[in-house]
This record gives C-alpha cells, structure tokens and sequence, in this order.
C-alpha cells in the first residue's frame, strides 16, 4: 500500500475537506481528489461519502483511518524521540558474551544499569560461540579474546587468569594440596577440554589432568563448575574475576594459573554514536574501576 497515498488520505478524513487537506499538505484540490480516488480503486473499495456539507467517511474508511492514526502517533512518538535521544537512552540494546562472564559477573551488576537507565532494555546473549557483529546479530559483545574484524570498535576492559579454588568446609574436610601431585587425593572440576572455552583454560586443565588426577566433575560453563565448587565437591578451576562475588573461596596452589586472558568489549562502527551503546560501554568500565579497587582492597587485607 502506497505509504503518500495514505498519508494523503489521512489528511483528509482528518480535515474532512479536501481544500482544508491540501492547504495542509500544500497540494492542489485535484491533486488530493486524485490521490483518494487512486488509493479506493487500489482497495476496491470507497472510503468517503461525498455530500454537500464536505466527506464522510465510510465503514470501510473509519476501519483505514484507525489505522493510519495509530501510524501517525507511533511515527509522532519515534519523531520526538529521536529528537530527545541526545539526552535520553532507551530502547533494546543486544549484548552477548559468554555463560561464566555473562551470569557470573555482568548480570549481578546490571541492577545499576537499570537504575541510571529505566527505559534501556537488555537483551542477555550468553553462549560460547560468537556472534556477527557487522552482520547485527548483536550490538555489543563483551569477548574473552580481541575481535578480529576490522569494522569494530574495541576496548580492553581487563585481563582474567583461570585459577585453582575451594570452599572452606571442602578443605577442611579434605586437607589443602601443597603441590600439583596432591590433586591426585582430590576432586578436580572444571570444564571439558573438548567443550569451547578459552583456550588458556584448556591448557591450564590438560595440564592438572597430566598429574595423575583420578576423580572429575566436567561442566560445559562457569557456572556449573561453580556450583560444583561452592557445594564442596572438589578442587575448581575458575576464572579469578569470581573472587570479589564470592569471598569464601578460597585459593588453592596460589603458584598455579593460566596464562593472561584479555576480556574485549566490542560493537561495530556504525554504532559509534549510539546512545544504548554508550551508556552500556561507560557502565562497564565504570564496574571494572570499582571492581579492580575492591580486588586490591582484599588482597591487602
């Protein structure tokens, strides 16, 4: 359907003249009148009854013009708030990032974000597999390696270590190990090397398991092998950014980590000056301040 030609039409069973719609529109009479005429022959249909005292709409028409005033207060309502967007920010903002760093660490602190910001609406992506971001299958991606497509924006938010805890009562009952050997006398939890991680995790647990370790629990994420952790099964391999979240952990073989994981926020170029987009990078590097302080803050302590 011919977006000017309801336009027009709206315009006149609004103004119920043709006159007063085209003194609106700055159209002739004929041209409206033609205009109408075209988009009934296009319905099949007629949408106004033509009397002395000007139009009236018919059934038909009041069902059409429903329609376009319903479309002229939603275009009406974007209109001002594209006007508005410099200063507001609202609407859908796609973030994806992986299970662990996504339940662990993003989706607690987001209750912050929504406070500054009651009209944004997060959609959560959490999996491990990586999304297009030129291809708009996310906005913003937070990711445990750089981005390699050049159209993006990137910014280094922190680096992550892979690191080896317990829980209190776990160590308690099952002696904390002095070397790598005694993980042979305990559970080992952590995620299977075949499943996708980061691959400095992946070494770091190839090389646990090459001590002869006897007992597992694998889990596909983070999350699970957490839960694994917290409720006393064994000796867990997690990322360190847990330490903050979960103080009762405690640090088993403090020598033994994975090398340096850098943790990446992405979006693409095109959404450089995307209000969502901003306000989600400035939250997250505002909580990697605050949480980098009270990391320094334990470790002094």
């Amino acid at each position: 359907m011919d977006w000017d030609k309801l336009r027009i039409f709206h315009a006149v069973a609004d103004a119920g003249s043709l006159t007063h719609a085209g003194d609106a529109l700055h159209l002739s009479q004929s041209a409206i009148s033609r205009q109408v005429r075209a988009l009934e022959e296009s319905l099949d249909t007629t949408l106004f009854h033509r009397h002395a005292r000007g139009l009236i709409l018919t059934e038909q028409g009041e069902l059409l013009f429903d329609a376009t005033s319903a479309m002229a207060k939603r275009l009406d309502t974007a209109a001002a708030r594209i006007r508005d967007s410099e200063d507001e920010v609202f609407g859908e903002l796609r973030v994806t990032t992986t299970i662990g760093f996504g339940s662990l660490w993003l989706a607690p602190r987001l209750a912050k974000l929504y406070d500054k910001y009651p009209d944004l609406k997060v959609d959560l992506m959490l999996e491990e597999d990586v999304l297009d971001l030129p291809m708009r299958e996310a906005d913003v991606a937070i990711r445990m390696k750089e981005p390699s497509q050049a159209d993006l924006i990137r910014k280094r938010l922190m680096s992550v270590h892979m690191r080896l805890y317990a829980s209190p009562s776990y160590l308690e009952r099952r002696g904390v190990p002095q070397t790598m050997d005694d993980l042979r006398d305990h559970r080992l939890i952590c995620q299977n090397t075949s499943s996708a991680q980061v691959a400095a995790n992946a070494t770091l647990v190839q090389s646990l398991m090459s001590h002869d370790v006897t007992s597992f629990l694998t889990v596909n994420n983070y999350f699970g092998v957490l839960q694994g952790v917290i409720h006393d099964l064994g000796i867990g391999v997690l990322p360190d950014y847990l330490v903050h979240d979960f103080p009762d952990l405690k640090r088993v073989l403090p020598d033994v980590e994975s090398k340096e994981v850098p943790v990446f926020l992405a979006y693409p170029e095109e959404l450089r000056q995307s209000k969502r987009v901003q306000a989600f990078r400035d939250f997250v590097q505002e909580e990697i301040v605050a949480h980098r302080k009270k990391i320094k803050a334990l470790e002094a302590a």
